[in-house]
């Protein structure tokens, strides 16, 4: 699908992706929602208030979503809202697509942004965390370290997901510097953790509420699951035992960089993806 807009040949980010992001409006230093096209950004928050939805009816009357400083409230119209949206920005970015943006001189000034000036921010406010122990070969590397190789995985490993709770406060966008805890290697000592473990995980951002006691089988998952991105998760260790005993601290970084898409990995700037296209009848008025 070819654009408008000169997209490099090794973009992350064609038309085929259309991530979903927040950043920071250079003018305001708002926290706008946005997405990234090429080497560009587009903020959502000014196409929007602009009128760059108007022809798109499942968000009518709903375009407010966009005015807020996270993606929870546009997260929470669900899956059809979402891919329709990004239906609808293909067609917006597209060579022989929608005149909103391309002809429009004044919205493209105020609306596009270069993506190495931007600065990207956590894209949704997080209320809680759940870390699944969901590598095999890193669940049998870790299990054999106390169990022997024959009693690696528990019984039920297949069977039951292992997920343990944890702190929404330590997720950050990727570039936040992070400082090496400190914690107790003797009685009565204290001092800066001597080893780290560092794991790279995909992360999932769950948009659409699922009511207490309404549960939902694992083929209806992707209807909630409004995107992903990668996660550098890294723990200190404070004894001399094995670090999975020994995760005393905990730190995520999702992987928000203006460099990579939903499965790549980069050490640079934030970025934020969803799920692939797919049209339904939230698809936007010809």
């Amino acid at each position: 699908m070819s654009s408008w807009l000169p997209i490099p040949a090794d973009s992350d980010f064609t038309l085929n992706n259309i991530p979903f992001g927040v950043f920071l409006h250079p003018g305001t230093s708002a926290p706008h929602c946005a997405t990234r096209i090429g080497n560009h950004v587009l903020d959502l928050h000014v196409f929007s208030a602009r009128g760059g939805f108007a022809q798109l009816a499942c968000l009518s009357g709903r375009t407010d979503v966009f005015q807020q400083a996270t993606l929870n409230a546009f997260a929470a119209l669900g899956r059809e809202v979402a891919d329709g949206v990004r239906v609808f920005l293909q067609s917006v970015f597209a060579g022989s697509g929608r005149a909103v943006l391309r002809d429009d001189d004044e919205l493209r000034k105020a609306a596009l942004f270069a993506a190495a000036s931007s600065t990207m921010l956590l894209p949704m406010r997080i209320g809680d965390y759940t870390d699944f122990y969901a590598g095999r070969v890193h669940a049998y590397n870790v299990g054999r370290l106390f169990r022997g190789a024959e009693n690696a995985l528990q019984q039920n490993y297949e069977q039951l997901p292992v997920g343990y709770h944890g702190r929404a406060s330590s997720v950050l966008p990727s570039g936040t510097p992070v400082r090496r805890p400190w914690g107790q290697t003797a009685e009565g000592v204290f001092e800066k953790s001597r080893r780290l473990d560092l794991e790279l995980e995909l992360a999932a951002f769950v948009g659409s509420e699922i009511a207490a006691g309404d549960p939902r089988h694992a083929e209806q998952a992707g209807e909630h699951i409004f995107g992903f991105v990668l996660m550098n998760d890294w723990s200190g260790a404070h004894s001399p035992a094995p670090l999975a005993a020994a995760r005393l601290m905990r730190c995520t970084q999702l992987e928000t960089s203006n460099r990579s898409n939903t499965s790549r990995s980069a050490p640079s700037p934030p970025r934020t993806s969803a799920l692939p296209s797919r049209r339904g009848s939230c698809s936007p008025a010809r």
